[in-house]
């Protein structure tokens, strides 16, 4: 399918959808599309998809296929596609930036030696504990062949960056908090770029000014703010909404067997009257809308 008709506006408002193709969309997917999608036509702006199939084991075309095609179904219009796939260089000059300003670090560490440094008796693991950040220029050296990530030196980088705020729709201002999130990733081999920089760096490169998303990923906005501010980027406002639950209380995913789109438009359901029905909170029998 071809990109749809794209929303012209004299409206300074951007945003956008980005969705990833490892899987259908769902109804909590259909909720914040719409959300992103409203807030920038009733402000006369621009509405973006953009494809995040940055993950090349798992994404698949027909994914893609399937999004434009529910998109469609829902009565929205955007601009693109635009896809991360073909976006690697941008990410690639970024993480130079920070080995230049050394502000990254290979890590060496396996996925069991992290679960085995950060497991805790109570509670939910705490952040990776920076164990490569403390090896020597010289050991390094030695084992830069061996296969590792990029972790990004959050001490060093809060130092550089200083104090730091974002702005919440609902929340206000917010100071910048990403200490709890530890050296987070932002390359490794089978994804040249993680979220937290590949989202980063587009939303920038796209001239996006209003990040509108669910709430689950309001903690990750604390290290996006950090990685504007060490790669010199503008600061979008942003807008996390409340996400779609199930009779468990559990948010809406694909692990969970949410209803996909594309088997309800298989159903012949009319997809104008449920994307109605969402942006009146008229929720479909069995689900609400949790507190942003």
């Amino acid at each position: 399918m071809t990109a749809r008709r794209p929303i012209h506006g004299q409206g300074g408002v951007v945003t956008r959808f980005a969705p990833s193709p490892t899987g259908r969309l769902h109804l909590g997917h259909a909720f914040s599309a719409i959300r992103a999608h409203d807030h920038a036509v009733e402000r006369g702006g621009r509405f973006l998809l953009r494809i995040e199939d940055i993950d090349g084991t798992r994404s698949r075309p027909e994914h893609v296929d399937t999004i434009l095609a529910d998109l469609a179904w829902l009565g929205l219009t955007w601009e693109g596609p635009v896809f991360q796939s073909q976006r690697l260089p941008l990410y690639q000059s970024a993480l130079d930036r920070l080995k230049a300003d050394r502000l990254v670090y290979p890590c060496f560490c396996t996925r069991a030696e992290i679960a085995a440094s950060t497991t805790a008796p109570h509670g939910p693991s705490p952040a990776y504990p920076g164990t490569c950040r403390h090896l020597t220029p010289a050991q390094v050296a030695a084992r830069i062949g061996e296969p590792h990530c990029w972790r990004l030196d959050l001490p060093a980088a809060m130092a550089v960056a200083g104090p730091l705020d974002w702005h919440d729709e609902h929340a206000g201002r917010i100071v910048a908090d990403p200490a709890p999130q530890g050296d987070v990733v932002l390359a490794r081999k089978d994804a040249p770029a993680s979220y937290h920089l590949a989202v980063t760096i587009d939303d920038a490169a796209q001239g996006v000014t209003d990040v509108v998303r669910g709430i689950d990923l309001f903690d990750a906005t604390h290290i996006h703010r950090l990685l504007q501010a060490l790669l010199g980027l503008p600061t979008p406002a942003y807008h996390h909404h409340a996400l779609l639950v199930g009779t468990d209380g559990e948010r809406l995913a694909k692990r969970h067997g949410a209803p996909t789109l594309a088997a309800m438009r298989a159903d012949g359901a009319d997809g104008p009257a449920l994307a109605a029905s969402l942006r009146a909170g008229r929720l479909p029998s069995g689900f609400s809308a949790a507190n942003a």
